[in-house]
């Protein structure tokens, strides 16, 4: 009798732990079971983070939290952190995760990043849900639309952060009207982002889409992506990153850079981008450096793009500058990043200025390895020309090149 005892107590005890949101034995942490009101006023950012240690602690294989559907929840500032004792880790977004619409509420919190996940290997972020950034409130301060203004905000929040975190994957995901960046990856490795929804209006500043710094081994895949800055850009200490079957606009098309702002040394290589389609854009792809920046960008590719209406389609800029506070109107310096190896092939469309091709490489630090192959790219404007210009960009050309190349050898 004893032993049945025991037993039928054993037996009800693990009929109520299975209920119990802190259960190791759990696989599904929903954010609803630790104290989340999902009303969308209420600051649910202690279930979210109870929800998180608890799946990130669980001793069960891939352990999911859950941002169930129909519901609002209102998140401040919040970083996710690993390692965590599973190899791999979900957070399912079905529902909407909103930031603080006012700026007003970030007073003494993180203002630069919202939402962060660190040092995570395995996390895979998905659901069909959305982020909302609410970054209305936030534009109207931006010192880069307003550098006149009293107090105007040189600090906004990007929204999905991916920092140090290693074979991970966000998919399937909507973001919307994020302060900044939308999505950031940074100091990471083997990251797949794909099947991303991403979109602020056209006006809003800095609102990039998808950016990549400091990382390695990332693609970015499958998405549609329109805002009022780049659809994707590359920043410094990134390699073998791949950006494919992207449609771009509007925005600023995909760029690598702003790179050497600082004056430091740059190195960035081995960067893919293909099969995009850029859509009444400001650019297509681009490369920028600043004159005082040190160091190389090297092993590039631009391949199978399409353009409609695009400002300046193919693009590179050597001499960035500040001037005041303005850019442009650069003096010539003897610093410069060397760009070298870029291959721009079959790209196709039309422009929405005359000049098509702008390779305005440094006087001082040539841009060499250009190569040109199936360029096909003409006016939007019935009747009118496209040209090309180059300064002190050097490569060669092959197969049809329109407007012709004006490469050096």
């Amino acid at each position: 009798m004893k032993a049945m005892g025991v037993f039928a107590l054993m037996l009800i005890f693990g009929l109520f732990s299975a209920d119990l949101p802190f259960s190791s034995a759990r696989t599904i942490f929903n954010v609803l079971d630790y104290g989340a009101k999902a009303d969308g006023k209420t600051d649910d950012s202690n279930a979210f983070s109870a929800a998180w240690k608890a799946a990130c602690s669980a001793a069960t294989q891939n352990p999911t939290v859950m941002v169930p559907s129909s519901k609002d929840f209102l998140v401040y500032p919040l970083t996710f952190h690993g390692p965590c004792k599973s190899s791999n880790i979900s957070f399912k977004v079905i529902g909407t995760i909103n930031a603080p619409s006012s700026p007003s509420v970030w007073r003494g919190r993180n203002a630069r990043r919202w939402l962060i996940f660190h040092g995570v290997t395995g996390l895979l972020i998905t659901g069909n849900g959305t982020f909302n950034g609410h970054g209305s409130e936030w534009w109207d301060l931006s010192c880069a639309d307003h550098p006149n203004m009293i107090g105007c905000a040189t600090v906004l929040p990007m929204a999905l952060n991916i920092i140090s975190c290693k074979q991970s994957t966000i998919s399937d995901i909507y973001t919307i009207d994020s302060a900044v960046f939308h999505v950031v990856v940074n100091q990471s490795s083997d990251i797949l982002v794909k099947n991303m929804h991403i979109t602020a209006p056209e006006s809003s500043p800095n609102t990039d889409g998808i950016h990549v710094e400091h990382s390695q081994n990332v693609l970015v895949n499958n998405s549609v992506i329109a805002t009022g800055d780049d659809c994707v850009s590359i920043g410094e200490l990134s390699s073998n990153i791949t950006v494919s079957y992207i449609t771009c606009g509007p925005g600023h098309g995909v760029s690598i850079g702003s790179l050497g702002k600082y004056g430091n040394s740059v190195k960035v290589e081995d960067i893919h981008v293909k099969k995009v389609n850029f859509k009444g854009t400001t650019n297509g792809v681009r490369i920028k450096t600043w004159q005082i920046g040190l160091g190389y960008v090297r092993k590039i590719s631009f391949e199978h793009i399409t353009l409609e209406s695009v400002k300046n389609p193919i693009y590179i800029d050597q001499n960035y500058c500040d001037i005041n506070g303005t850019r442009g109107n650069c003096e010539p310096k003897s610093t410069g990043v060397h760009i070298s190896e870029v291959t721009y092939d079959d790209i196709v469309g039309t422009s929405s200025s005359k000049r098509a091709i702008n390779l305005n490489c440094s006087q001082s630090v040539a841009c060499t390895g250009i190569y040109l192959s199936n360029i096909k790219i003409e006016s939007d404007k019935s009747g009118q020309q496209v040209i090309s210009e180059c300064t002190n960009a050097h490569g060669t050309n092959s197969g049809v090149v329109q407007p012709k190349s004006c490469l050096q050898s």
